[in-house]
């Protein structure tokens, strides 16, 4: 597996290796161990798996607040999806800087956010299918997010046209009023 690192340090790009031949092929999505020898080491205790009917569905920005706070290691494996992270961290030199992966079921890579980032994703495809670990169970008590488009976060979301979004998505607060408790 090839670890990338990105403009955000903590978030990283993972690339599993494929293998191919006539038949098609065959990739090791995820392996504790793998990632241990390279330094990443998390519990994940669930999978999660969205699906989006419509091109342009944005879901987003969403973390869950400490002591409930979540490591996200996300994939696309049907369609594409441009995937974001953003640092909340209060008191980090990149708070309020995002970085944008482009996942897909053909690219395979693997998008890795950890605690004190928000996270989102839009669908560049119809069809699409997510399915991402996190290392801490739901918790409707710290289930927050903030707008996807809050112009001091800047997002470039790559399209013009209105998004598909939630009522939730819809909603939500800006950052300065997001009552996230994340520190450096």
């Amino acid at each position: 597996m090839q670890v990338i690192e990105t403009s955000l340090p903590g978030v990283l790009i993972l690339e599993p290796k494929v293998f191919g031949d006539h038949r098609g092929w065959f990739s090791e999505v995820y392996s504790k161990r793998t990632l241990a020898a390279v330094g990443i080491e998390i519990d994940f205790v669930q999978d999660n798996q969205s699906f989006s009917a419509s091109k342009g569905t944005l879901r987003g920005l969403h973390f869950q607040n400490d002591p409930k706070a979540q490591t996200k290691l996300v994939r696309c494996t049907r369609g594409r999806i441009l995937d974001v992270a953003v640092d909340i961290r209060r008191g980090s030199p990149y708070f309020g800087q995002w970085i944008a992966v482009e996942l897909s079921a053909d690219n395979k890579k693997q998008l890795l956010i950890p605690k004190g980032f928000a996270h989102g994703f839009m669908t560049l495809t119809e069809d699409v299918e997510v399915q991402y670990k996190v290392d801490e169970y739901y918790a409707p008590d710290c289930d927050r997010s903030i707008r996807y488009d809050d112009p001091t976060i800047g997002i470039d979301w790559g399209t013009e046209a209105e998004p598909v979004l939630s009522d939730k998505d819809l909603k939500a607060p800006l950052l300065r009023d997001c009552d996230f408790n994340f520190t450096f």
